[in-house]
């Protein structure tokens, strides 16, 4: 059995940096003048894992022809529209909570991301984004000779 000193300092900048990461995942980016109307603001769950990075988004009543995910300068963006279904003139509402239109998220990535490897699955009204980290390979401490 192997006994390693605490060191509650490394456990504290572990931590730290690993709300950071998180902090930089799942911060949306702030709105720009020209980005494009959003009707309404689906909701999403985050989440990590030792390999990768989850962004989970309910979109019920959305077909996945009608969702578009991209990346760009490191910046995930899910848009899209949840359209109406069809419009009935010899029916009266009653009451209407469902929203329906565009909406759009994004997501700054944290550096230790392989944005070429990105999937997304859609199923049961829920799109899935695995962002999978990238591959650290952790250096052996070296040690310098003194002259």
């Amino acid at each position: 059995m192997n006994l390693t000193q605490f060191d509650p300092i490394r456990e504290f900048q572990n931590m730290q940096k690993t709300f950071e990461y998180m902090n930089q995942l799942f911060n949306a980016v702030e709105k720009n003048p020209e980005a494009p109307a959003v009707d309404f603001i689906p909701a999403v769950n985050t989440r990590e894992a030792d390999d990768a990075y989850y962004i989970e988004v309910d979109l019920p009543g959305v077909k996945k022809e009608d969702v578009s995910i991209s990346v760009d300068d490191n910046v995930l963006t899910i848009s899209g529209e949840r359209k109406l279904k069809e419009e009935r003139n010899d029916e009266e509402f009653y009451r209407v909570e469902s929203v329906y239109g565009k909406f759009e998220r994004s997501f700054t990535l944290p550096e230790d991301v392989d944005a070429d490897k990105i999937e997304a699955e859609f199923k049961d009204g829920v799109l899935t984004v695995r962002i999978p980290k990238a591959q650290v390979v952790e250096k052996a401490p070296k040690k310098i000779e003194i002259k």
